[in-house]
């Protein structure tokens, strides 16, 4: 495990060190995933036609500062050989109220029983995963580091043949960097 500076400019000694995970694992993929209307399908159905672009955010109120950081993501990958999707480890009622109006628009998948996350083997959320049609993580980012999450947002790019998504566009809105929550 190694440690990301965070609050400060590089070479600033001040700031707060991150715990950061190496990478995810692969999820099983006869795992059932559900969407928040209900519908159920393993992990291996839901990546038959398409990746899985996941953001997957904790299940508090905070959670929702990360929606404008996903819709940048959604709105250039969506249109790709990518699925888009939030995932929130809670039940759907939780997921429409951190979500807002997003519930209604986007793919998203719940996990109360926290299921599919432990199976990725995360340990902080939010958190940014790519995952395969052969169910196998391309990449992933946990906590928020806008550079981490923007190197998934290449990765995908790069794997779809897609226009980059700007995660963290200069000037915009981001949210403070933090490790996330423990999941």
């Amino acid at each position: 495990m190694g440690c990301l500076p965070i609050g400060h400019e590089p070479g600033d000694p001040g700031g707060v060190a991150l715990p950061f995970s190496a990478v995810a694992k692969n999820p099983d993929p006869t795992l059932d995933l559900s969407t928040a209307t209900g519908v159920t399908r393993t992990l291996d159905d839901w990546t038959t036609m398409f990746h899985l672009c996941l953001v997957i955010l904790p299940d508090r109120p905070e959670a929702s500062e990360w929606i404008p950081v996903a819709r940048r993501i959604f709105g250039v990958l969506g249109d790709s050989d990518a699925r888009t999707a939030f995932v929130i480890p809670s039940t759907p009622a939780i997921a429409e109220r951190i979500l807002g109006d997003d519930a209604g628009t986007d793919m998203v998948f719940v996990d109360p029983d926290r299921s599919f996350v432990t199976s990725l083997g995360l340990e902080h959320l939010p958190a940014f995963v790519h995952i395969r049609q052969d169910t196998s993580v391309g990449t992933s980012a946990e906590g928020w580091d806008p550079a981490a999450w923007q190197k998934v947002a290449r990765d995908i790019a790069k794997a779809m043949a897609w226009t980059v998504p700007d995660v963290a566009p200069p000037g915009g809105a981001i949210p403070r960097r933090t490790a996330g929550w423990a999941v």
